[in-house]
């Protein structure tokens, strides 16, 4: 992976990566704040804002201009909104990199945020919340860090609560965007058969204009407990959607390959332990995975299931039973490779577009200030013994870190049974 990274007299970064053998370019820009970068009262402006940068420009007044213009070079475009970042981008034919430079440049600097519409999309954005409330396997996910990290921005629900979404002004995104959309906090990529020259210059004259500024701070996460955690969000589903887990550790920690290949060995694929376990000997969940999630002050890694609502306490038995075994037991030397294998492979085939390559570059970079190539991953990969994962597994699963989250018809005697359940499995 070949790139150049250039920072502006402003502090804004440009990392620009040629790729000769595709045909494709992709335009991604990235300010470092998410939805942790808000107060309560602000809790999800920076979702809304996402959605307003599309609304129309000076230079395209309307969001069918904008549309139109990028769907009639066969582009592919959106944005997206984290909890420590906001992205947008644009994925063309080579030839059509400037004009998608044009578009996203022209978005993310010429923004009109205009009342009215503001006005329009507070609908459209409580109908997106009302439309994941209606998701359980993805509800879980937000339940889960709500109570991970409580009332703390990073616990909050980065579309924030239908009654910030109602009270919006103008004044409101303009002052956010003074904060965390300045030069220190953005980076600008793109990625593709391009020629980096050219491709500077404009970069260059179009967000050379953006003032300086560094990062914003964020609070602190209160990523602090002494007992299991057991969290119900009482919901009628058809199944009951659970995350399974403990807290982890954060996206600088020495340890955190030896977590990702943990995490593979159990959940990462249709032969790891939990999908043998979960799925293929008991015929408990159709999806079983275990993941790692990190951020700049905490982690977790967590096995999410659906489940009949009778084989809930089955499927978590199950599961405790294998975080306890791998706590316990050194890990062979074949499922060791496997797992570097799988994680070498996906990062392999997840760099094979533009859109890919960018994404990855610019990510570390707004994160981290820094670039992990994929061959320096892949040694670090390599270095995880099966001593490591022990050791991460003995430090991680724990009572004083095991948590639960579930949504589904459950009540508080099943709370009080969860609850005893987990205690007996993990003792300090």
């Amino acid at each position: 992976m070949k790139y150049k990274k250039f920072t502006l007299e402003n502090g804004l970064r440009v990392i620009l990566a040629p790729m000769t053998e595709t045909g494709t370019a992709t335009v991604l820009v990235m300010t470092g704040v998410g939805s942790r970068f808000e107060t309560r009262k602000e809790n999800g402006i920076a979702h809304f804002l996402e959605h307003m940068m599309f609304k129309g420009t000076t230079k395209r007044p309307t969001a069918f201009d904008i549309s139109r213009e990028l769907d009639s070079i066969g582009a592919e475009y959106n944005a997206f909104t984290g909890k420590e970042y906001t992205g947008y981008y644009a994925k063309v034919e080579a030839h059509h990199w400037e004009t998608a430079l044009d578009v996203v440049s022209d978005m993310f600097l010429n923004a009109k945020i205009d009342q009215d519409e503001i006005d329009r999309e507070r609908g459209t954005i409580i109908q997106e919340i009302n439309m994941y409330e209606d998701m359980p396997a993805r509800k879980v996910g937000d339940f889960w860090e709500e109570h991970l990290y409580g009332d703390t921005p990073l616990g909050w629900d980065i579309a924030g609560p239908k009654e910030n979404i109602k009270a919006f002004n103008r004044r409101d995104f303009v002052k956010y965007m003074e904060r965390g959309y300045v030069g220190g906090n953005v980076v600008v990529g793109i990625a593709g058969n391009i020629d980096p020259k050219k491709v500077m210059a404009e970069v260059e004259a179009r967000f050379g204009v953006v003032k300086t500024g560094a990062r914003p701070e964020f609070k602190k996460a209160s990523d602090r407990q002494s007992v299991p955690g057991v969290f119900i969000h009482k919901k009628k589903t058809d199944q009951t959607h659970f995350l399974l887990g403990v807290r982890g550790y954060d996206m600088y920690h020495p340890d955190r390959f030896a977590l990702g290949i943990l995490s593979v060995i159990l959940g990462g694929g249709m032969s790891s332990r939990l999908f043998i376990e979960v799925r293929e000997r008991r015929g408990l969940a159709y999806r079983v995975r275990t993941e790692i999630e990190t951020f700049h002050d905490a982690g977790y890694i967590a096995t999410q299931c659906g489940v009949e609502h009778e084989n809930l306490e089955k499927a978590i038995s199950v599961i405790l039973d294998e975080y306890k075994k791998i706590a316990t037991e050194k890990v062979g030397k074949d499922e060791l490779r496997k797992a570097k294998e799988y994680i070498k492979g996906g990062l392999a085939m997840g760099l094979e577009g533009s859109d890919d390559v960018i994404e990855y570059l610019v990510s570390q970079e707004i994160l981290r200030s820094e670039i992990v190539l994929p061959k320096d991953k892949v040694r670090a990969i390599e270095r995880v013994t099966a001593d490591d994962v022990l050791r991460v597994a003995q430090d991680l699963f724990r009572n004083d870190r095991l948590n639960l989250a579930v949504v589904g018809p459950q009540d508080a005697r099943k709370k009080a049974k969860l609850e005893k359940m987990m205690d007996l499995k993990f003792e300090n």
